[in-house]
């Protein structure tokens, strides 16, 4: 069976190019259009698809060859775009730019294994015909990936613009589908590797609005519609069913401002699992409601670490829960939360109290990238020395930890995890560490946890 989609890759020379400023006016310009939109993200980034899901208004997913075969990920975009008459895919990085010296896991192996057309991104500050150069190296360096356009990022002036596109046309042969002038409108602050995360603060869509009208105004969308719609149709191959429900359970998810990294993918793969998803506010209630376990996922907890300490009705009951033996997985701002204390800047917040351990805030990353483990005795998902496949990223690290009273999950094999040895702390019945797990490269994992909790 083959699925037509017309479908856009977006990638650039490097980092920092403008890939997510003008993913987000593409998105929002071609939804005003009457599209409906299917975003994509490359790699295992929560904060770009934050506002990804705001322009588009789907939630946006991830891809990711780490995770994932180039058949489950043609299957997982495939699924993915169902109702959507466009897709859009943000690369990360640079387009080549991989895990190893062959560039495995790029974003230019995305779009082969999507046979997706690619737009390139260019930062043309400071520069004129080298931009040409540029071009025709990324054109030339690997031809199975369809460079089908330029689209020009930071142009000074009309003259600029002009003398660039001159050279790129002239000397590539490419077209040159756009150009977005300089303007700090467009800008969304960051915090250490990524934007700040759509959710923390309306004030900064006013960012997104602006970009929309500059890529109106800039940007020939007729034209990369032309390029979206001559990717050629995709083989859908029959995709096993989910087992279903294994047990029925209510979960809270703690979603809020505070605690809001949580892959569509997951949360769809424990309602498959027969979880009846229950959202609660870390922030705004005072109680927590009956559920028969807790799921909290990452976040930045320490910036809201006031307003988290202010609720202490809700630490109180989920402590008390949590001693009741109440099942709790929680990922890495979950873990921060379930601590005693947390130490930002240069005092320390009450949390939970749920783990014997302190979390402190560091400058620099304590853990940062993919993670690969090996399943301790005990573990409640996964056999032991069974592999697992994650990532981590968290300035933070665990502190006073009261060793003699807890085990581990896993066994780090790649990556940080607690202490460099070790991640997923077992503690009466929580499992928590810093390593992020996605659910379409571990399936098992949504029904043993619903099972976990079912078996409470």
């Amino acid at each position: 069976m083959y699925i037509t989609i017309p479908r856009l890759v977006l990638g650039a020379p490097h980092g920092r190019s403008g890939k997510t400023t003008i993913a987000l006016g593409l998105i929002a310009a071609l939804v005003k259009r009457g599209f409906t939109i299917q975003p994509f993200k490359k790699g295992p980034d929560y904060i770009d698809p934050s506002w990804l899901t705001l322009a588009a208004g789907r939630p946006c997913r991830n891809l990711d060859l780490y995770f994932m075969t180039p058949h489950q990920l043609r299957n997982s975009f495939l699924l993915g775009c169902q109702g959507a008459n466009l897709a859009i895919v943000e690369g990360a990085m640079g387009l080549f730019d991989g895990l190893d010296l062959k560039g495995t896991g790029s974003t230019a192996e995305i779009a082969l294994a999507l046979e997706a057309p690619v737009i390139l991104v260019l930062d043309a500050t400071r520069m004129t015909r080298s931009a040409a150069a540029l071009v025709q190296g990324f054109k030339q360096f690997d031809p199975r990936v369809k460079l089908a356009g330029i689209l020009l990022n930071r142009v000074a002036r009309p003259r600029h613009e002009e003398m660039l596109r001159c050279a790129i046309e002239e000397y590539t042969g490419l077209p040159v589908v756009g150009a977005l002038p300089k303007d700090e409108r467009y800008v969304i602050p960051d915090r250490h590797l990524g934007l700040v995360p759509a959710t923390e603060n309306e004030k900064l869509y006013g960012a997104l609005e602006a970009t929309r009208e500059a890529i109106e105004a800039n940007v020939d969308l007729d034209r990369l519609l032309d390029i979206a719609r001559a990717a050629p149709p995709l083989v859908c191959e029959e995709i096993p069913e989910s087992v279903g429900p294994v047990a029925k359970v209510r979960l809270g998810v703690l979603r809020d401002r505070a605690f809001h990294f949580y892959y569509p993918e997951n949360l769809e793969a424990l309602t498959r699992a027969g979880a009846e998803l229950v959202f609660i506010d870390s922030l705004k209630e005072a109680t927590l409601p009956p559920v028969d376990g807790l799921y909290i996922g990452g976040g930045f907890p320490e910036v809201f670490a006031g307003n988290l300490e202010e609720n202490s009705s809700l630490r109180q009951d989920i402590r008390r829960a949590a001693r009741e033996g109440l099942p709790i997985y929680a990922e890495c701002g979950g873990l921060m939360y379930l601590a005693r204390r947390i130490k930002y800047g240069e005092r320390w917040y009450e949390m939970v109290g749920a783990l014997p351990l302190d979390v402190q805030m560091e400058n620099k990353p304590q853990g940062h990238g993919y993670t690969f483990l090996k399943a301790c005795t005990g573990n409640p998902f996964f056999k032991e020395e069974t592999g697992i496949k994650g990532h981590e990223f968290h300035h933070s690290r665990v502190v006073n930890l009261e060793k003699e009273a807890v085990n581990f999950a896993y066994r780090v094999v790649r990556g940080w995890g607690i202490d460099g040895e070790y991640d997923g702390l077992l503690y009466r019945n929580i499992l928590a560490g810093y390593t992020h797990l996605f659910a379409p490269a571990h399936p098992e994992w949504a029904e043993r946890l619903v099972t976990w909790v079912a078996g409470r």
